[in-house]
């Protein structure tokens, strides 16, 4: 299996278990899981960069003296990466503590707000 597949795999996990959790339509999700499948195509695309070029650069600074460094997408691959991380963890989140069906959260306004309800029902 490829990783766009992987990733798309994953992906629809999320949903499928929003959906059983009954949070899918939760604006919250929504915009979280939109930024980590943004988070996921720029990991696609700086792992391509790094695949496709030297994992070393040389970088010209003083005099024309030539210093060795780590190309320039590892750090921002291993960045995005900590942010992905953190974001699918937030996903989880949202999945399990808003919980519309069987919640012991029902009392909570904040999270009957997040839910879409008042509260009343």
């Amino acid at each position: 299996m490829k990783k766009n597949e992987k990733n798309l795999k994953s992906i629809e996990e999320l949903r499928s278990m929003a959906k059983e959790y009954g949070v899918l339509d939760n604006p919250l999700f929504e915009t979280t899981l939109t930024r980590y499948e943004t988070q996921i195509q720029i990991l696609d695309e700086l792992k391509k960069a790094i695949d496709d070029d030297e994992v070393l650069v040389f970088k010209e600074y003083v005099k024309g003296r030539a210093n060795v460094a780590t190309h320039p997408a590892i750090t921002e691959y291993n960045r995005t990466t900590d942010s992905a991380n953190k974001t699918v963890a937030t996903l989880m989140k949202i999945i399990k503590g808003l919980e519309i069906s069987g919640s012991d959260n029902d009392d909570d306004p904040l999270l009957n707000a997040l839910n879409g309800s008042d509260g009343n029902e």
